[in-house]
């Protein structure tokens, strides 16, 4: 196991664990990560709204369900994210459900900010974009691969704007958070199992 991976895995956080580090944060008008700012601070109240939502409606497909637990091996999903990171908001109540509904894989969630060495091992493009999941055998906490930091057609909407307009903007999370809303997980639920089915092949 490399060390920055048995680093993060030591210090990594439940999902629960994970919720109320945010929202204790919050009780103190800040938000997870080495950077304070009113912005951040906002988008994370968001972000703890929109995750308590989500727990309460996202629904795991019975394909889904049935795909991850005739899962063969046993693994860990480690998750890179902050609390103000709107994607992971919409990411990590699908992929919580997911490890629960397994019975095969056990969520692990770690703050970017604090596990630059880890982060750097799974750069997009040279950027620390977040969510990262990183899949790792349970039994050896080998990593087998990533995924994130977003599903493929809510990335291609994202680069397609920035290649039009040049920038992120309002506008751009409005639309990218309307793309999940009509999504419903389903399209993060079928990227995932099928990278956890190539891995246990």
């Amino acid at each position: 196991m490399k060390i920055p991976i048995a680093k993060a895995l030591f210090n990594s956080h439940s999902y629960l664990e994970y919720r109320k580090l945010i929202a204790d944060l919050l009780l103190d008008k800040k938000s997870t990560g080495n950077e304070q700012s009113e912005d951040l601070t906002h988008y994370s109240e968001l972000n703890e709204t929109r995750m308590n939502r989500l727990d309460k409606t996202i629904k795991i497909t019975d394909e889904t369900t049935s795909q991850l637990k005739a899962l063969n091996g046993e693994y860990i999903w480690l998750i890179i994210s902050e609390g103000w990171c709107g994607d992971a908001a919409q990411l990590l109540p699908i992929m919580n459900k997911m490890a629960v509904e397994s019975g095969k894989i056990e969520l692990r969630i770690v703050l970017r900010d604090e596990n630059e060495e880890l982060m750097n091992l799974f750069l997009t493009n040279n950027k620390k974009a977040i969510p990262i999941v990183v899949f790792l055998d349970k039994e050896t906490g080998s990593a087998l691969g990533k995924w994130g930091p977003r599903p493929q057609a809510a990335a291609e909407l994202v680069a397609d704007y920035k290649k039009e307009f040049g920038v992120i903007d309002e506008t751009l999370k409005t639309n990218l958070q309307l793309w999940y809303l009509h999504d419903k997980g389903i399209t993060t639920q079928n990227e995932l199992v099928g990278a956890m089915l190539e891995l246990d092949a």
